[in-house]
């Protein structure tokens, strides 16, 4: 009985998911205007982040694509995810694809295994087996999430790392006799790297679009969520703008990423050691209690 009651809820579940995929519900007239709108804004300024080539899903990614009006309609990726997304090249549905196919592979795991086991004789627990699936299915949902993150902030540091050295070369052309848009352009040319990749990318396009290229570096500073991009950015337009002494500020911003570079380094050893002293801790305390427990056991023995 507690199986069919089971099964029953999970197809009543299939059916439920099976109906709004093919029915979706139709969303309010001030929804729709909102999409057309962002959609509109969006053509017009195209983002400057992405990946430089699409990334091929897997099976999990083409499996995981029906569901992705699903969670579209629920809201996901969140607001703060859009940022990290673009700073990794990985599009919002792969993304959601990703995240549909381990929840959906981490709900029925458990439950194949059981329905193997019950078949063999030896049927597991419900609670156990159900509260396992559920388990698995968040922790499914939720690893690309994480994993998008962790790779946001590495690739955020490095970007860092790049622009103190790019200032540095725009500076040092400034000190030859370059133009300050002709340093910009010159500086970006020196490197193959991701960051220099989308720093051409954004001077290039605010050359085809005859804006000011601090306007498309502040705008890509904004969309990678590298905060000191947009302050290099700001820099440049009162050079453009104010006629700022823009050489001096350059210098001043170069020593400014190079010191917080030299920190984030600092920080992060100081960490490393932090976890590399517990484990030793950890043995040289299980060593004392060994000692301590053999004699005490003597003791108490010879009592």
């Amino acid at each position: 009985m507690t199986w069919l009651v089971v099964m029953s809820a999970g197809t009543g579940l299939g059916l439920w998911a099976l109906a709004a995929w093919l029915f979706p519900p139709r969303p309010a007239l001030t929804t729709l205007v909102d999409t057309v709108r962002a959609d509109t804004q969006r053509r017009r300024t195209p983002p400057l982040a992405g990946s430089d080539a699409p990334v091929a899903g897997g099976w999990g990614t083409r499996l995981g694509r029906p569901l992705i009006p699903v969670l579209r309609a629920a809201g996901l990726p969140r607001p703060g995810l859009d940022r990290d997304l673009a700073v990794t090249g990985r599009s919002p549905e792969t993304h959601l694809a990703d995240q549909a196919a381990l929840a959906a592979a981490g709900l029925l795991l458990p439950t194949t295994l059981a329905t193997l086991a019950a078949l063999g004789g030896n049927p597991p627990g419900v609670l156990m087996t159900t509260g396992t699936a559920l388990v698995l299915a968040v922790a499914g949902f939720l690893l690309p999430e994480v994993s998008v993150r962790t790779e946001a902030a590495r690739r955020r540091a490095a970007f860092r790392h790049v622009l103190s050295a790019y200032v540095d070369i725009v500076h040092i052309l400034l000190a030859g006799g370059s133009g300050v848009i002709g340093a910009l352009h010159d500086a970006a040319d020196l490197g193959d790297d991701w960051a220099f990749r989308h720093l051409r990318r954004a001077l290039h396009t605010a050359e085809a679009t005859r804006v000011s290229p601090w306007e498309t570096l502040g705008r890509l500073g904004g969309e990678l969520g590298v905060r000191e991009l947009s302050e290099l950015a700001a820099a440049l337009s009162l050079a453009g703008t104010e006629g700022a002494r823009i050489r001096a500020s350059l210098a001043a911003k170069a020593t400014a990423l190079r010191t917080q570079a030299t920190a984030e380094a600092e920080a992060a050893a100081t960490a490393a050691n932090e976890r590399t002293a517990f484990p030793t801790s950890l043995m040289a305390l299980g060593f004392v209690l060994f000692i301590v427990y053999a004699a005490m056991a003597h003791v108490t023995g010879s009592l």
